[in-house]
């Protein structure tokens, strides 16, 4: 049986380690840091364990839950699930849109005719989008921005700021004048235009290291590999039959022979350790941060449901997206909020606690609160290279890069989705079966 060298141990890495050990093959993972997980993972903040970065996940995302499970994770123990929604806070200008559990395509079309803080134009032209993408089956000729798809389409300036405009920036991590209108298609294809369940949404309840990454390096262990945390690939090189790898650790450097080598780092990490042996080299990707501002209450507060959709204000700015009560999701949360701030480059521009100031704010005067204004203690945590930026028309390489038993994986690699979690693993399943006899 081959052995299998994985490099890097965020979630593309993990689902490939895992759906190599489900078939019997020993694996080494590979992590320069401590801990699992890559940009999805824990970190310790005031004494709570919570995530470098607030995540919804959708029911359409089958290959993290099927790898969860064959982990041993039960999905509705680690996730709260919620049907499709899009809820801003009572009297703050927004929308309450719901889906109920009706069979698809009805949910929506219920929701909809329910739906409050939207005109009739609104709902027409909502109606219309969904209408005309399942005719063109979700796919356009030519990309081009989700802002000129909107327009195409006729979508109302009000329903562009309150659904469409937040839905993409969550789901793309790029603003719409920018983002790709047909990767933006392919999930509203799998979520609105599939079964029902694919459009819930679900908000992990623990942290993502313990979701997925932890139990993932458990499995690989339990299935005769091993789990190589602090241990840093320097370079890779040929070797007879396979692979050599050089590894730096605390006990020194070292040499390792692998039959077959997935790396699963970031795309210019991966070009540094592929120099040398590709004639192609990885293309160059723009990225773009995201932001999540924990704000911590009284342990008696509580939001009405587990989290809203948040206003800009008058002036077009966009700080936070989506607020979460953690308490919600975890008693040992209690009165601690998380505020997504996706594309945040300009939201971080001025610094940490400018930010924080200016969501407490906002949170103050959409709720109606004053109070929310002076949170017992804040903490921003940004991820500068969060995701790639999602332009139209960009090229993504296949995880075949043209080197025998070397593949690469990432949720940079070529897929329908952008850079989520679902992509990610779903990238780290295909770059296994490449090595799997």
């Amino acid at each position: 049986m081959r052995r299998i060298a994985v490099v890097g141990s965020g979630w593309a890495g993990c689902a490939a380690a895992v759906e190599l050990a489900h078939k019997e093959y020993p694996v080494t993972l590979f992590e320069s840091a401590r801990s699992l997980g890559g940009r999805a993972r824990a970190v310790e903040i005031n004494g709570l364990t919570l995530d470098n970065g607030q995540h919804i996940l959708l029911g359409a995302y089958s290959e993290t839950l099927r790898l969860m499970r064959v982990t041993g994770m039960d999905p509705s123990d680690a996730l709260l699930r919620l049907p499709l929604q899009m809820r801003y806070p009572a009297n703050s200008g927004g929308m309450d849109f719901i889906t109920p559990r009706l069979p698809a395509p009805l949910h929506v079309l219920i929701g909809l005719l329910r739906a409050r803080g939207l005109a009739r134009e609104d709902k027409l032209a909502l109606a219309r989008f969904s209408t005309t993408a399942r005719w063109m089956d979700w796919q356009l000729h030519t990309d081009c921005s989700v802002a000129e798809l909107l327009e195409r389409f006729d979508q109302t300036d009000r329903l562009i700021r309150l659904m469409w405009r937040p839905l993409c920036i969550a789901a793309l991590n790029t603003l719409p004048e920018q983002a790709s209108a047909q990767v933006f298609l392919n999930v509203l294809r799998d979520s609105l235009g599939a079964r029902r369940a694919a459009s819930d949404m679900l908000i992990p309840r623990a942290d993502l290291t313990g979701v997925f990454p932890k139990r993932a390096g458990s499995f690989v262990e339990q299935h005769g590999g091993e789990v190589l945390c602090g241990t840093t690939i320097t370079r890779i090189e040929t070797a007879e039959n396979g692979w050599r790898l050089h590894a730096t650790s605390a006990s020194g450097v070292e040499q390792v022979q692998f039959d077959g080598v997935v790396i699963a780092t970031q795309a210019s990490h991966a070009s540094g350790l592929l120099e040398g042996l590709v004639e192609t080299p990885l293309p160059t990707f723009e990225y773009e941060p995201i932001s999540t501002c924990y704000l911590q209450y009284a342990q008696d507060f509580r939001l009405a449901q587990a989290f809203y959709a948040l206003l800009d204000d008058a002036a077009g700015e966009q700080w936070g997206q989506f607020v979460f009560d953690r308490g919600q999701l975890d008693s040992k949360h209690a009165g601690l909020l998380a505020v997504v701030v996706s594309a945040s480059s300009e939201a971080i521009a001025a610094g940490h606690d400018a930010l924080a100031t200016a969501i407490a704010r906002q949170l103050a005067t959409v709720f109606q609160e004053p109070a929310l204004a002076r949170p017992q203690w804040t903490k921003v945590i940004s991820e500068k290279r969060a995701t790639f930026s999602c332009v139209p028309a960009l090229a993504r390489p296949s995880n075949q890069i043209g080197l025998k038993r070397l593949v690469i994986a990432g949720d940079y690699t070529a897929s329908d989705y952008p850079a989520t979690l679902e992509s990610a693993v779903r990238s780290g399943v295909q770059a296994a079966s490449c090595l799997i006899d």
